[in-house]
């Protein structure tokens, strides 16, 4: 089986080349890497073209990461599609892994398994919150690490690209989109990937923004889950006030930013939702 993987990439020269090594040193008899990088100003096309090691890659404005990986998708024909962020990295043996569980599992079209959060100097610090497949608890928490899901062609041809109009959610999205339409998931217990989280990367420097699209994206789905408006009223309260120093402020904050989230995404606020923000009321109720 072929492998296809596609490498968005935006001035992650610091990175790049750790990139694509990980891939590169990927024991697998198909592979086929591409990267589709936005225009960088930094030291990322020089590093491309030097590596020399049978990437193909262009460098030109997009439209944001989701494009950049589309683009991808369309010019590469593997029969297993990975999608490798320009500062994450694969484990050794990873892709021959998943190229052994798709052969032994014909039915299954989407496997993920499990990852690290790395820093800047590859060096693992946690392990990413990865759990067992279950369809209902995706929309209540992400548990799926992106650069450790891959997925057959054949899912692009029945449930299309990534949505572009998506900044930070694409890979979430784009899971909730693939449980809808029907297609068949499965967890492999290995490590995969290296997930870097640093301050400087697009998640990090943006939580308000990104905890925002996904309740936007959500509620594509039905009701925003209680557990998604919380961390929003939380990311949000933490951009203004310091929980260490004002603990009872920040707390009343939370809860009145929580009540309004609901109101906004879902026009009304849960039973649920009350019984988590108010404990007490729990014993009325």
């Amino acid at each position: 089986m072929k492998v296809s993987v596609i490498t968005p990439s935006f001035n992650q020269g610091q990175f790049i080349e750790r990139t694509l090594r990980s891939v590169s040193d990927q024991e697998v008899p198909a592979l086929e890497h591409v990267v589709f990088d936005g225009g960088s100003s930094d030291e990322t096309t020089t590093i491309l073209a030097s590596f020399g090691h049978g990437i193909r890659w262009v460098s030109e404005p997009d439209r944001g990461q989701s494009d950049a990986v589309n683009k991808g998708i369309r010019a590469t024909d593997g029969d297993i599609v990975g999608w490798l962020n320009s500062d994450d990295v694969y484990y050794p043996g990873a892709l021959a892994r998943v190229v052994d569980f798709f052969e032994a599992n014909p039915d299954v079209d989407v496997v993920y398994g499990m990852a690290d959060h790395i820093g800047v100097d590859d060096v693992a610090f946690e392990a990413y919150p990865t759990e067992s497949w279950n369809s209902v608890r995706l929309r209540d928490t992400c548990f799926i690490c992106q650069p450790a899901l891959f997925f057959r062609r054949q899912v692009v041809t029945a449930h299309g690209l990534l949505d572009e109009s998506l900044q930070y959610c694409m890979d979430y999205e784009y899971w909730l989109r693939l449980v809808r339409g029907g297609a068949r998931f499965a967890y492999l217990p290995e490590k995969l990937a290296g997930s870097r989280l640093y301050p400087q990367n697009k998640t990090m420097s943006n939580p308000v923004a990104v905890h925002k699209e996904i309740n936007g994206m959500l509620r594509r789905y039905g009701p925003v889950p209680d557990a998604w408006l919380f961390n929003y009223a939380y990311v949000v309260v933490r951009s203004k006030i310091d929980e260490q120093k004002r603990p009872i402020r920040f707390a009343r904050e939370v809860t009145m930013r929580s009540l309004l989230a609901s109101l906004r995404w879902n026009g009304h606020i849960s039973s649920t939702l009350v019984r988590r923000l108010f404990p007490r009321l729990s014993r009325f109720s």
